[in-house]
């Protein structure tokens, strides 16, 4: 028998050549977006004031199976993909686990992570339309330093919203997002009418994403030439990052292995939705049945404390609303390094097939998280970005419940990205510094009970 290899890279003709929609296998659709102007479900028109119409277009799409990928999308992809499919050969072994593991590496490139699958193909689209630019939210950074790479390639003017908390920790974000070009702006600030509300009713406020995309969709709408992108949660980004799952996959079935667990990290849904797409097709065809883990914070936790209502996807409340698992547009995250997990709500693909019981989610305190990072960096060599360490911490466990029950499984899980523009994290971790905060009931209670009411759907 061949051993498995440490990192097996497909080669350049076997990338895919289409994009995946989930939506097409889906026993049911996701709810419909409603207009908040109309109070009814949103029609493809309603979305041209804010994305280009090719990404509205597949925003709306729950029918095309497959989408082609576009030769100029393909050609930057080549620049850094096929991703690896890795084994963990040290961590199982410090684990004494009969449990096979392997994680899908998508920090191979400038960004340090996934996010530049979905910024080339919207900045493609952006620059297709003509636009001169276009604006963007972020919260780790992770998602302004793809776009600003791909926005620099397609020579397009990028503005980015980054959440406060996370532009004072991680200050070298700001500057790698500058040396593309891109204009960076710690959210909320006083240059919209959503920042100067939120600043006004609190100076110190640490930010969010529903914050900065509050900013970010008011900066598009009131400008000529832009238009907005987003990094996570709507339906065309899960779409453009289940390229993650079928490369894992083909590399999977060269291997002659098939996950029994596949386990994401899980902030509004795009690395997620990408690494588990072609294992839930199998799930909702009734090919195979994978367990689906999603692991997010504790102090964040939308899906595991949330509950599936219609809420708005920013804190302004100018976007549609969606039917997610939120914890309300207006909750304010605690101020820690989950970075880009710290979303109110989750992707409507997503919220669907876990309320359908299709996929389990589990949430961590950070220190459990950060913990579960620098075990896996002094035994695989890669230091994980925040992030991805919630997929690591979810696989661990999952490979000691094996050792106990005796099992021999199969894990995959996805590594996101680098961590090394989180050193200030890994350093409050090392020095003892680092708490855990969990919200209580009487915490998630306020922005819960002020979701919005929509005459007829959501009373």
């Amino acid at each position: 028998m061949t051993k498995v290899p440490h990192r097996l890279y497909l080669t350049e003709d076997q990338i895919p050549q289409q994009w995946y929609n989930l939506r097409a296998d889906m026993k049911e659709q996701p709810a419909p977006m409603i207009n908040p102007a109309t109070g009814k479900p949103a029609e493809l028109e309603d979305l041209y004031p804010v994305f280009c119409k090719e990404l509205a277009a597949q925003e709306m799409d729950g029918k095309t199976r497959y989408f082609d990928i576009p030769d100029e999308v393909m050609d930057i992809y080549k620049i850094y993909r096929p991703a690896p499919l890795c084994r963990a050969y040290n961590l199982e072994k410090a684990l004494d686990t009969p449990a096979k593991i392997y994680y899908k590496f998508e920090g191979n490139n400038t960004s340090g992570s996934h996010k530049l699958n979905s910024a080339v193909a919207q900045a493609y689209y952006a620059k297709k339309e003509g636009l001169r630019g276009v604006t963007t939210e972020t919260g780790a950074g992770q998602w302004g330093t793809a776009l600003s790479e791909a926005c620099s390639y397609f020579g397009l003017d990028l503005e980015v919203y980054m959440v406060k908390v996370s532009f004072q920790q991680k200050p070298f974000r700001k500057d790698i997002m500058k040396t593309f070009g891109a204009k960076v702006f710690a959210s909320p600030s006083d240059r919209t009418e959503a920042g100067r509300k939120i600043l006004a009713e609190d100076p110190d406020n640490s930010g969010s994403l529903g914050c900065a995309i509050s900013e970010a969709v008011e900066r598009a709408v009131t400008s000529d030439g832009y238009k907005y992108v987003l990094g996570s949660v709507l339906n065309q980004v899960v779409l453009h990052q289940s390229i993650i799952g079928l490369e894992s996959k083909l590399a999977m079935e060269m291997l002659d292995e098939y996950p029994d667990i596949v386990i994401g990290c899980a902030g509004g849904g795009s690395n997620l939705g990408g690494i588990i797409a072609p294992f839930m097709q199998d799930k909702l065809t009734g090919k195979a049945s994978p367990r689906i883990v999603a692991v997010e914070p504790a102090s964040c936790p939308s899906l595991t404390r949330g509950v599936y209502k219609y809420d708005f996807c920013d804190t302004g409340k100018i976007t549609p609303m969606a039917k997610m698992y939120t914890l309300g547009c207006t909750f304010k995250p605690s101020a820690n390094h989950a970075g880009g997990l710290r979303y109110h709500g989750m992707s409507p693909i997503l919220s669907k097939l876990y309320h359908d019981k299709y996929m389990e989610a589990v949430s961590y305190e950070q220190t459990k998280v950060f913990e579960a990072a620098v075990q896996f960096a002094k035994l695989e060599t890669i230091l994980p970005a925040p992030e991805s360490a919630h997929a690591i911490r979810g696989a661990i466990d999952e490979a000691i419940r094996c050792r106990e029950a005796g099992e021999s499984k199969t894990i995959l899980f996805g590594l996101t990205g680098t961590g090394y523009f989180d050193m200030t994290a890994y350093a409050a971790y090392n020095e003892g510094n680092m708490s855990d905060y969990v919200p209580s009931d009487e915490d998630l209670k306020p922005a819960i009970d002020a979701l919005p009411k929509i005459p007829g759907i959501q009373e």
